[in-house]
């Protein structure tokens, strides 16, 4: 049970985490970083929540629209690009990971 709730903490509860640092190799539209989230760290989030983190990732100016491309099946696709802000707040996390582990484990990865 603990261990349980470590991952969901540190999955869907900070799931900004995973988008920023997607979003860092590249352009992404908000079905796509949903989709490259299950596939690449195994999770899968809500589709509402992932949304939701987007839209608060933009409002907070962490990543920006890049371009809307219209779609043919549905509305037009919003590409999202991460921001010079962003980029800065993805490293300070993983510098705070980083230190975390090392107290934790005494190890550091490099």
């Amino acid at each position: 049970m603990a261990f349980r709730r470590l991952v969901r903490k540190l999955t869907k509860e900070n799931l900004w985490l995973y988008v920023l640092s997607l979003l860092k190799e590249g352009p992404l539209y908000g079905y796509e970083v949903e989709r490259m989230i299950e596939k690449r760290f195994g999770f899968k989030p809500g589709k509402v929540t992932c949304y939701v983190v987007i839209y608060t990732l933009q409002k907070e100016g962490l990543i920006a629209v890049s371009k809307t491309v219209p779609s043919e099946s549905g509305p037009p696709r919003r590409y999202y690009r991460i921001t010079s802000k962003g980029e800065e707040l993805l490293e300070k996390a993983k510098e705070f990971l980083d230190n975390l582990q090392f107290q934790l484990f005494g190890e550091r990865k490099d």
